[in-house]
């Protein structure tokens, strides 16, 4: 039976995504074919792309697993913790009673009863099934492995944040119908977050997978107070790590979401402030990584909350009408780059007649004459712009695409047409000769073309829908896309 669609888009579920380790990396989730999981970490691909730097490259718990499932086996599955210095490579020798500072002694004693706390909660965990059950016999074995570690050297940052992925990782391997604690799993992996960034200030990934283990205790607390706090606290944590990193799509996704989660809890005066933050963070992470399907169906739903209040408020000063238009053309774009998300499916049966269909995005545009972008301004034409899978096309004098109209009505005037696949790039332009507005350089294999939308946010409605376009194209999906608007 076909899907029902939603009353409203919602956010994807679990388009967080974890970074991973330091020498270690523990992956969340199946691959990325599968449904958006909930709280999914990144792959090792993204991960490496997230971080940069070679130096402070997160791994997986999926490769965490394997390697201390491999010691394991050596150790006759005794559950030991040696061997810990192969965890964090040849970087993390111990540090003997005498060599440590007074300040990490009393550290180490203050923490020595949190340790015990998280053992045992580990410890406590079953797992859903055998599979869960054998994950989770080696997270315990890992588990003992980082204790030894800090009691060695309580100050390594690298034992307490490996520590801290172990407990996130068992924390979604718990058993709903055991008397096992997420929530408190979640809590324990926060403080050795907390500490491993004492420890190391700048550990991007320690700050972005704190905010994810803040950010589940949060959704288990639904509109409370208690869930304000705590989604103000990740939100802290994801600016944190873009600040340490801001090439990182996955973390500005992030942040978008707990923004939109916390629009949903906050006084109404406080919600479009926080949503206008929200907005941008997502448009950021996909110009970051146009192809990054979650952050543009994200940026879809949260533009559709806002076109419903607006709506429901009846502010003039903003269309309701074109703000579901946007929201369908980024809801679009997500299901055309992977259409068996049946969450973009659903998604989409709800929005698809927002759209100009057979367009993906109607408006208006001041173009120069033909073959003459340095013509006077007074010889520039505001005129209507339609854009689909095959490209931007200049509505002539007759209201009909250039496509469609028999002939040119327009006193000779050439319309403006630039096709998707000779496009090079897409960019803002400043160029002082433009007429007022906000300039619009579209470099194609002809020559640069240049255009001007009414406002800065236009541009940038305008600025999205090209560079989705074109990375559409680009991934052999302009057939979906064509399906969409023309379906």
């Amino acid at each position: 039976m076909e899907e029902q669609p939603t009353t409203r888009p919602t956010p994807a579920d679990g388009a967080e995504e974890r970074a991973p380790p330091v020498e270690v990396e523990v992956e969340y989730g199946d691959d990325e074919e599968e449904e958006p999981p909930r709280s999914a970490t990144a792959k090792q691909e993204e991960a490496s792309a997230a971080l940069g730097a070679e130096g402070s490259r997160p791994f997986t718990p999926r490769e965490l697993l394997g390697e201390i499932n491999a010691e394991a086996a050596e150790a006759d599955g005794s559950g030991g913790g040696g061997g810990t210095g192969s965890a964090f490579g040849e970087g993390n020798g111990t540090v003997s009673a005498d060599e440590r500072s007074s300040s990490s002694q009393e550290s180490m004693q203050q923490s020595s009863s949190h340790h015990d706390v998280a053992v045992d909660l580990i410890n406590s965990v079953t797992g859903v099934d055998d599979e869960g059950r054998s994950r989770q016999r080696i997270l315990s074995f890992a588990g003992k492995r980082y204790v030894s570690a800090i009691e060695r050297n309580p100050d390594d940052p690298d034992a307490y944040y490996n520590w801290a992925l172990v407990l996130q990782e068992s924390a979604d391997n718990v058993d709903p119908n055991s008397g096992s604690s997420k929530d408190s799993l979640l809590e324990e992996a926060c403080k050795k977050y907390a500490e491993a960034t004492r420890l190391s200030p700048t550990l991007y990934d320690a700050y972005y997978n704190w905010a994810i283990a803040i950010a589940d205790r949060a959704k288990t607390r639904g509109r409370t107070k208690e869930a304000e706090d705590l989604w103000k606290q990740a939100i802290l944590n994801y600016e944190k790590a873009v600040q340490l990193n801001w090439n990182s799509p996955q973390a500005l996704n992030n942040w978008g979401l707990g923004l939109q989660e916390l629009s949903a809890i906050v006084p109404a005066r406080e919600k479009q402030t926080i949503i206008k933050t929200a907005i941008s963070k997502f448009r950021v992470a996909i110009q970051l990584q146009f192809d990054f399907h979650r952050a543009i169906y994200n940026l879809g739903t949260v533009l559709y909350g806002l076109a419903e209040d607006t709506m429901r408020s009846g502010r003039p000063d903003v269309s309701a009408n074109e703000l579901y238009s946007q929201s369908a053309i980024y809801v679009a774009a997500a299901h055309a780059l992977k259409p068996n998300y049946s969450v973009y499916r659903s998604a989409l049966r709800l929005v698809r007649m927002m759209l100009p269909l057979p367009y993906l995005k109607v408006g208006y545009l001041t173009a120069p004459p033909a073959n003459n972008a340095i013509a006077p301004h007074s010889d520039w034409e505001r005129s209507q712009f339609v854009l689909n899978h095959e490209g931007l096309q200049q509505v002539d004098g007759s209201n009909q695409p250039p496509s469609q109209s028999p002939g040119n009505t327009d006193g000779g005037r050439k319309p403006t047409r630039i096709a998707v696949a000779d496009i090079v790039s897409v960019a803002a332009s400043a160029d002082l000769t433009l007429p007022p507005g906000a300039g619009l350089c579209i470099d194609t294999v002809h020559g640069a073309r240049f255009l001007v939308a009414d406002s800065w946010e236009a541009l940038d409605g305008w600025l999205d829908a090209l560079c989705l376009v074109y990375t559409i194209f680009a991934r052999g999906k302009s057939d979906v896309l064509a399906g969409i608007i023309t379906g």
